[in-house]
């Protein structure tokens, strides 16, 4: 328990002396203005925003034939299994109420 108030102690401290670095100039803190002075002025690009998303797209890397299969088998075979255990989990209840209530 005495970790958790050191630790609490320890991150007051520090933002404390980040406060105290601001305050006195020593850090300066960005402005809205001088962190979007890359941003067009027009706002939102349509053509800028395709020739991105065309770069990110080429970034990925793609599964194989054999992954995709073997992956999507794995994700079949996890959905029927808790399906299966859903419905046998159910008619274990169904049972037992019918058991206590009737």
């Amino acid at each position: 328990m005495l970790r958790c108030y050191d630790k609490l102690f320890e991150f007051v401290q520090h933002q404390e002396a980040i406060t105290n670095q601001v305050l006195q100039g020593e850090v300066t803190v960005a402005k809205k203005e001088e962190a979007g002075a890359n941003q067009s002025p027009a706002g939102f690009n349509v053509v800028d925003f395709l020739k991105g998303t065309k770069e990110e797209l080429n970034k990925v890397v793609w599964p194989g034939r054999q992954q995709l299969f073997s992956e999507s088998a794995g994700v079949l075979l996890m959905v029927t299994l808790s399906a299966t255990l859903i419905y046998l989990v159910d008619n274990l209840f169904r049972w037992g109420s019918g058991v206590v209530f009737k």
